[in-house]
């Protein structure tokens, strides 16, 4: 087929015999296709039948074999592809494989019409577990699997007793409290989950999701200390929440390679966050491993207070 071949394709091996070995391929030949769809749209010379001669089913199962931004790229090709790309075929290998259990965990029902419409749902809404202290989202350009801790699923050495923390509302948080620090010399805090919980094959890093006060002291100097566990897999950083003001311009040094620390980064939404340490889930052969995230200043015995934590998230690296 000319256009197949003018794409870098063999017209007997489109599309089942190459796309599975050859994914990346297929999906950089979407965005080709995409920007010259008008040429593909065309046809193909000496009368021969174009890509729209190929079933729909044909075409949506090919495209689930790439990925969501492909997939939504490759609606600009045709008509043809637009209807494929709208089917539940295309959007159920999207959805995380456990769904049906996700789902039924989810504090409150979740509706939907169509696959593509739940897709899109858990990318902007995510949905609550565990009495609102857990929330999961999809990652809109891979489909892999995102959570948030809340504080109150963290555990933070000494929490409950208030003269040391107190858990308090605030209108920018997604969750009913959040953990603000009162004072303390020993801070400490750990996330745990299954590595199950993740999708397989896939990077990720963990994020504290804090602010600070206006009071907020003691938690620039010394560095706090950072690790993310999975098994064999450790990750470790020196992390600093609060960086140095600059002492000739008064402003915030927040730049990493100037301090030599991960340093905070805005999140547009109210908070900031910090990247604590990263994984790999290989996620075969029934791996069942716990995941540890730890935030650690015990070495110092300098008081510290302002620390306001909203919870801790674990999305895809890019």
């Amino acid at each position: 087929m000319v256009a197949m071949r003018r794409y870098g394709y063999r017209p007997s091996t489109f599309p089942f015999r190459s796309i599975e070995k050859e994914p990346l391929l297929f999906s950089l030949g979407f965005g080709k296709m995409a920007e010259e769809s008008e040429s593909v749209r065309v046809g193909m010379a000496g009368g021969e039948p174009g890509i729209e001669a190929l079933p729909e089913a044909c075409i949506a199962n090919a495209i689930s074999l790439t990925s969501p931004r492909d997939a939504c790229r490759s609606s600009a090709v045709s008509a043809a592809f637009r209807s494929a790309v709208a089917s539940d075929t295309v959007w159920d290998r999207f959805l995380p494989s456990d769904l049906k259990s996700i789902l039924a965990l989810a504090d409150h029902p979740v509706d939907f019409s169509s696959k593509r419409e739940l897709f899109f749902r858990l990318c902007d809404r995510p949905i609550f577990f565990d009495s609102g202290k857990m929330t999961l989202s999809l990652d809109r350009s891979s489909g892999a699997k995102c959570y948030m801790l809340s504080a109150r699923e963290l555990v933070i050495t000494w929490a409950d007793t208030n003269v040391y923390w107190r858990w308090v509302p605030d209108p920018d948080s997604r969750f009913s409290e959040v953990a603000e620090l009162l004072d303390v010399c020993w801070l400490e805090i750990h996330g745990h989950f299954n590595s199950k919980m993740l999708s397989s094959k896939t990077k990720y890093a963990a994020h504290l999701i804090f602010k600070l006060s206006d009071s907020a002291v003691g938690l620039d100097y010394p560095p706090q200390e950072a690790s993310v566990k999975l098994g064999t897999q450790s990750s470790t950083n020196l992390v600093c929440l609060q960086p140095n003001k600059n002492q000739d311009t008064d402003e915030e040094d927040t730049d990493e390679e100037a301090t030599g620390h991960v340093v905070p980064q805005s999140r547009g939404d109210g908070w900031m966050e910090i990247e604590l340490g990263e994984l790999y889930n290989n996620g075969e052969d029934g791996d069942d491993n716990e995941v540890d995230i730890s935030l650690l200043e015990v070495k110092g015995g300098h008081w510290k207070d302002g620390l306001i934590i909203e919870g801790i998230e674990i999305r895809p690296k890019i």
